[in-house]
Formats: structure tokens, sequence, C-alpha cells
């Protein structure tokens, strides 16, 4: 499936989603294996079939090599993991669980298989989808003590919040409709 016929499958009501997201393919904020790797690793925090499906297909059209569909889907996973534990104990008010080693192997953080600025970009879009303040702003800090502008990080966050309304569309579309699933 590609990102029109994506597109094509969300109902009247979210026709604004349909529209961001053919802007977001094209957007020139990010470079394309940045752009792609946040698409793949946005789909892949919302786990939402079709939307998978179609952004993989269409990253892999648009150019995105293995290594670095592999390093967004690595960033999805691990995030998936993070964002829980560091998210809950930002929310703590305990002090001493922010003092404490969070115990948890994080070695594909350090070998992503990805240009570093393209794997922190897809850890932003799904720490967003997660919700994990503590994420987003450590990723937030490293990527502007790199150099990259706000406004590519915005893309980062506008691709994730896209994709998982488009995901999300889909999602209640198929249990309010189940006979128009896609076989």
């Amino acid at each position: 499936m590609s990102i029109e016929a994506l597109r094509a499958r969300l109902p009247d009501y979210a026709h604004d989603l349909g529209t961001n997201l053919a802007l977001l393919v094209d957007d020139p904020a990010l470079d394309p294996e940045a752009r792609w790797g946040c698409f793949v690793a946005s789909a892949c925090a919302v786990g939402e079939p079709q939307t998978l499906r179609a952004i993989d297909a269409a990253a892999t059209a648009a150019g995105l090599t293995a290594e670095a569909n592999r390093a967004a889907r690595k960033a999805a996973a691990m995030m998936a993991m993070t964002n829980v534990y560091f998210r809950a104990v930002h929310l703590m008010e305990g002090a001493a669980y922010q003092a404490l080693p969070c115990r948890l192997r994080l070695n594909r953080l350090a070998h992503a298989g990805a240009r570093g600025v393209t794997y922190d970009l897809s850890c932003v879009a799904v720490s967003a989808i997660n919700g994990c303040g503590a994420c987003l702003d450590s990723h937030e800090a490293d990527l502007r003590g790199r150099g990259v502008e706000p406004t590519q990080i915005q893309a980062a966050l506008r691709i994730a919040a896209v994709v998982s309304a488009v995901a999300r569309t889909l999602a209640a579309e198929a249990a309010l409709h189940p006979q128009n699933l896609e076989i």
C-alpha cells in the first residue's frame, strides 16, 4: 500500500490528516533518511498494520536503506522500553529513583546503524508518541548540541503526530466497520 492509498483509506472527517501526511512526505526540513526514519519509527511505535505497511513500503520506495530502516525500528523498540521506564521515574516524586541506574540493557542506543542525528530524531518522534518528557528532553538536548535546528526537531514531532493520528483513525474505523478491513 502506498501513502496515497493510505490517505484514500482515511474517512472524510480526517481529510486534514491525509493532507498533512502528504505534505510531510516532502517536507524539506529533514533530509530523506531522517524524514523516512521518523516515519518508520513512528509507524512502528503506533503499530497499526495498514499504516505500518504503507509507510514501510513508501520508505523503501523513497530509497531508505535497509540499515536505516532497521535503525528506525530499533529506535521504536528501544523507546518502547525506555519511554515507559523514564516516564515513570520522571513522574514519581521520589528523587531516589532518579538517582538509581536504570539497569536496562541499552547497547542498541550506541549501535543504531544510522547517522546519530537520524536515530535521535526517530527517538524524538517515538518519545512524543509515547509521551515521555524525560526522553524528549534528553534527545532534544543531544540534537541541539550537535547543531540540529528546532525546525528539524519540530518536523520529527509533526511526523509523529500525523502518523499517530492516521493510525488511530484507521484503527477506530476498523473497529467500527470491520467489514471494510483490508484482507
